[in-house]
């Protein structure tokens, strides 16, 4: 096991009613403007937001609005908000929404307190990433575990580039988590959110370190959860419990509690973002096609690991299959079967992608060399994982 240090100073509120601490939360921060920065108009219709921003009124805090946040948050919005909020002297951020409005508000906390352009952080230009603006989340769309994280995603809609800053000073101050609020999504996106939950303890799963017996069975019994949990929201999405397991989940999945003592992957999430940001398909939806697909292509490079996978998270036995690489792909069956079971796509084809395309997505996806913490690859490995998944 790696030497680690560990700590979490996002403060987590879970439960019923969560959403109503905002306005004191904020208070605490000695912050007197507060940006409400949302997604979708169905915040606004169902009323969470006129709730929310009565919540901040009633602490003494007065407030503006930002919605229109966009799957794979767009950098055009985030300028909108760095303007928005230097010239209303904005000085903490509320998001409400899922991980692409927490993604949006992070960039427009770290932009806020940059004379340059915010860009300059994702494309490499400035990696000195020093101060931001307080943020808060209201979770609503358990998926990216942004409102724990210390990262944040987003898309050039001018190039459609998709770049990530990772900074450990753009942790959210606090995160209101009330299973209530994902009562009302639906399948496909709840669906989404799970994949994408899932994708990220494996990717802390598929490390280097073999000796972490701690954070492996860990990391197998989170994923076991989501599996099972998913499956009792498909057979009744009002399923309260169920909806609250699977929002934990996500929290926990980019705590930190799965990486201790280990290095991560991401491969998969970087080949996944060049696909979301050219066809603009739900994050969630393009890992359920990658990441089978990279297993395909690596295990060869480390059996010992993909097959504890197939065995530990897929109830593969090994005393039925006649090889190591048969124990595997029944493991990478069962991911796609579960997959479709919940209702996502499985192929490439199924998500639009052009074929035509496929050496173009790859060549964004290692501009910068070969991708992956551990198990890299290359070029012409990210192009057969296309092909494979195709």
């Amino acid at each position: 096991m790696r030497p680690f240090q560990f700590s979490v100073p996002t403060n987590v509120y879970f439960g019923k009613g969560a959403e109503e601490k905002a306005g004191d939360l904020i208070k605490e921060y000695g912050s007197s403007k507060v940006l409400v920065h949302y997604g979708s108009s169905f915040a606004k219709k169902s009323g969470l937001i006129d709730r929310v921003e009565g919540y901040l009124t009633a602490a003494g805090l007065e407030y503006v609005e930002l919605g229109g946040v966009k799957p794979n948050p767009r950098l055009s919005l985030v300028r909108e908000g760095i303007a928005l909020c230097q010239r209303e002297k904005v000085d903490f951020l509320l998001a409400i929404g899922g991980g692409s409005v927490i993604d949006s508000a992070k960039a427009i906390g770290i932009g806020c307190c940059y004379d340059g352009d915010v860009w300059d952080f994702f494309c490499g230009k400035n990696k000195n990433v020093t101060r931001t603006l307080p943020v808060g989340t209201i979770l609503t769309i358990p998926a990216a575990g942004s409102e724990v994280s210390v990262g944040t995603v987003i898309t050039n809609d001018e190039t459609w580039d998709k770049r990530a800053v990772n900074r450990g000073l753009m942790r959210p101050k606090f995160s209101l988590l009330n299973p209530e609020l994902t009562l009302s999504l639906p399948p496909y996106q709840t669906a989404c959110g799970a994949a994408d939950i899932l994708s990220h303890m494996m990717e802390h799963y598929f490390a280097a370190d073999m000796e972490s017996d701690v954070t492996d069975r860990l990391g197998e019994a989170g994923m076991r959860a989501i599996i099972h949990n998913a499956r009792r929201i498909c057979e009744n999405p009002q399923n309260y419990d169920a909806r609250a397991e699977l929002m934990w989940s996500g929290s926990i999945a980019m705590m930190g509690f799965f990486s201790v003592g280990r290095g991560g992957n991401w491969a998969s999430h970087e080949i996944e973002h060049p696909l979301s940001a050219i066809y603009d398909v739900a994050h969630g939806a393009g890992l359920a096609v990658v990441q089978p697909a990279w297993i395909e292509r690596v295990w060869k490079r480390e059996p010992k690991r993909f097959l504890q996978f197939a065995q530990k998270v897929w109830d593969v036995d090994p005393s039925m299959y006649p090889s190591e690489e048969a124990v595997v792909l029944e493991g990478v069956r069962r991911m796609r079967a579960f997959f479709q079971e919940i209702g996502l796509p499985t192929t490439l084809r199924e998500l639009g992608a052009e074929e035509s395309r496929f050496r173009e997505m790859a060549d964004r996806c290692c501009a910068n060399g070969t991708v992956g913490g551990h198990l890299p690859v290359d070029t012409e490995d990210v192009m057969e994982i296309y092909r494979m998944a195709w």
